[in-house]
């Protein structure tokens, strides 16, 4: 088979700031991490998302893409790649463009949340500074993007603890985000994130990984942010598996599976969550989680369970080959490539 990885565009002349930066260099690793894996078992290139995409997959006769697009701009960019390669007729791994726009939305996912009784914190959202007038609300709460990813939009400032700090911290996130700006209420507690591969009743739950913020300087924020991500990543402790009585673990997986098959997520997924007194709240899933080789929580975990990161990989592949490929054609297209080594 030959598998295509496609990601995108840089991304810095949209997001000219150090997150546009970062998320540039970690595409850079991830591909040649990914390349490394899957050229073993196939026949493996690389592509850029552009206007001629569809055609050069075409041309190079691909039978699967592995989708490394968050999308460059607008509002359901990560839904871009893979309604292309839908219309295409083009295989691909990861969800659905519905169930990447459904999480990429957090607005929406957490509304599917609620109405599908699974803990999630309060929210509402605003598209401009005169909403907030109207808004009661309970210190302190998060302020972050509705459509970021990798802890993007989410900065030490995105903790507010009054009507003041709010308003300029809803100013500066509208000049940089596509609006409406989320308003959620904040959640004291453990930081966990679940790992989810697989598809229908096939599904796979990762050594749950706990961020323990206790080594940090006493003046950041409890939070996840693009500082502590990126800054001091020497100082955040990471416990996998994180220590949880095995009747919290329980409720904790079925949680997050029950958030996955909710937003129809396919393949893998990373379903972030918040422990207090031992209710697992879903903060959101991030339908295409980063796959950086050592950095990236999901490549964590599978290093803390039997997969390693080249299984993760390969599980990956598999999962969408099986969803797209009957054993009779994968049988023909192995017996094709026999054919042409002999040729």
């Amino acid at each position: 088979m030959k598998v295509a990885v496609v990601t995108d565009k840089p991304r810095f002349e949209i997001l000219p700031t150090e997150e546009g930066i970062m998320e540039d260099k970690q595409k850079k690793k991830t591909i040649k991490g990914i390349k490394e894996v899957l050229s073993k078992k196939f026949n493996c290139i690389d592509l850029v998302f552009d206007e001629n995409l569809i055609s050069k997959l075409k041309k190079e006769k691909v039978d699967l893409v592995f989708n490394l697009c968050n999308g460059i701009k607008g509002d359901a960019r990560l839904s871009q790649l893979p309604a292309a390669l839908e219309y295409a007729g083009i295989p691909y791994t990861s969800s659905s463009p519905l169930g990447h726009g459904l999480a990429y939305n957090k607005i929406y996912s957490c509304k599917l949340f609620q109405e599908a009784k699974i803990p999630t914190p309060k929210f509402t959202h605003v598209y401009n500074i005169e909403e907030i007038k109207n808004l009661n609300v309970d210190y302190p709460v998060l302020v972050k993007p509705k459509d970021e990813g990798s802890s993007r939009g989410i900065h030490e400032n995105s903790l507010v603890f009054n009507g003041d700090e709010l308003v300029e911290k809803i100013k500066e996130d509208l000049k940089i985000y596509n609006p409406p700006i989320m308003i959620t209420e904040y959640i004291e507690g453990r930081e966990l994130t679940v790992g989810v591969l697989g598809n229908g009743n096939n599904l796979t739950v990762l050594p749950i990984l706990e961020v323990d913020f206790s080594n940090l300087p006493d003046y950041l924020n409890n939070i996840y942010s693009f500082e502590v991500k990126f800054h001091y990543g020497d100082k955040t402790l990471f416990h996998i598996p994180a220590k949880l009585t095995r009747e919290t673990k329980k409720r904790i997986e079925k949680v997050a599976l029950k958030a996955y098959n909710a937003l129809g997520m396919r393949d893998y997924a990373r379903v972030d969550i918040r422990l207090k007194d031992n209710i697992p709240y879903v903060l959101e899933i991030n339908s295409l989680p980063g796959l950086m080789k050592g950095h990236s929580d999901l490549t964590k975990m599978a290093e803390a369970s039997r997969l390693g990161y080249n299984g993760l990989i390969m599980k990956i592949v598999n999962s969408a080959i099986n969803r797209y490929y009957s054993k009779d054609e994968l049988k023909y297209k192995t017996v094709q490539k026999k054919d042409l080594l002999k040729g």
